[in-house]
């Protein structure tokens, strides 16, 4: 069997060729900060490449599945050179979820917010535990959504639905999260890693080859052109980190 090791995320192979990739900043509800980032690029980037991986099941360890960015560990990017690596970063992370060839199912528990839901949305197979609950703060702090949401959540929930979530900043409960699509399935919490493990075991057991292969057609053909998404929303988020206005916003969060 095949471990890695990172700062901030596990990364653990079972029996089924199974990898769970937990985010493990329990204290600060997994909050993002760069190194969660960039271990979580590279953790789906080993699990990937990994023969004996064929699913996985991504989560939080503790209370939540990730609070979104670390506002007690966040360095405000002060050039254009700053901001562009950090979000190059955060984009890193969901082209290692998206465009690798395995199956990830999202096993959501507790927040999922503003990355934190991004990552949640570029799960192929997402579960949610019935208290969960996700939204979006971007642009009520001057700043711009990741992740590819602005071509996934569309195609996931309608043109209309995904103007309310990314202007407005609802927050959504596990529940409306499965009526409106962006939940697969919702679970009780008890049973939350149980049902995404026995989701990503059967995924393990399918021909590693047609797998990748839908995977890689349902994403590129369900959504528009994601790597010009993932272009977009790189510019409009560093044109956000560099407007002082942002700042303000930040700090009344």
């Amino acid at each position: 069997m095949s471990s890695f090791q990172y700062e901030t995320v596990l990364s653990a192979l079972d029996d089924n060729g199974v990898r769970t990739i937990s985010l493990n900043r329990p204290d600060r509800l997994n909050a993002m900060n760069r190194q969660l980032i960039d271990d979580v690029a590279r953790a789906f980037d080993d699990a990937n490449a990994d023969r004996t991986t064929r699913a996985i099941v991504f989560t939080g360890a503790g209370r939540a599945f990730c609070a979104g960015d670390d506002r007690h560990e966040h360095v405000h990017p002060e050039t254009e050179t700053e901001a562009r690596d950090l979000v190059n970063a955060i984009q890193r992370a969901t082209q290692a979820i998206v465009f690798g060839g395995k199956p990830v199912v999202g096993a959501i528990n507790g927040w999922a917010v503003g990355g934190g839901f991004e990552w949640a949305i570029n799960c192929d197979f997402p579960i949610w535990a019935e208290s969960a609950k996700g939204f979006f703060p971007e642009v009520s702090l001057n700043l711009f959504v990741t992740g590819a949401v602005t071509s996934l959540l569309p195609a996931l929930v309608g043109l209309n639905r995904a103007r309310e979530m990314l202007f407005l900043g609802n927050r959504y409960e596990a529940a409306e999260l499965k009526e409106i699509g962006v939940a697969w399935r919702v679970t009780g919490n008890d049973r939350l890693m149980d049902e995404a493990r026995s989701v990503a075991t059967r995924l393990s057991e399918l021909p590693p080859l047609s797998v990748r292969a839908m995977k890689r057609a349902l994403n590129q053909s369900a959504s528009s052109d994601l790597n010009r998404a993932l272009h977009l929303e790189t510019e409009a988020t560093i044109a956000g980190f560099l407007d002082p206005e942002t700042t303000e916003r930040l700090k009344d969060f």
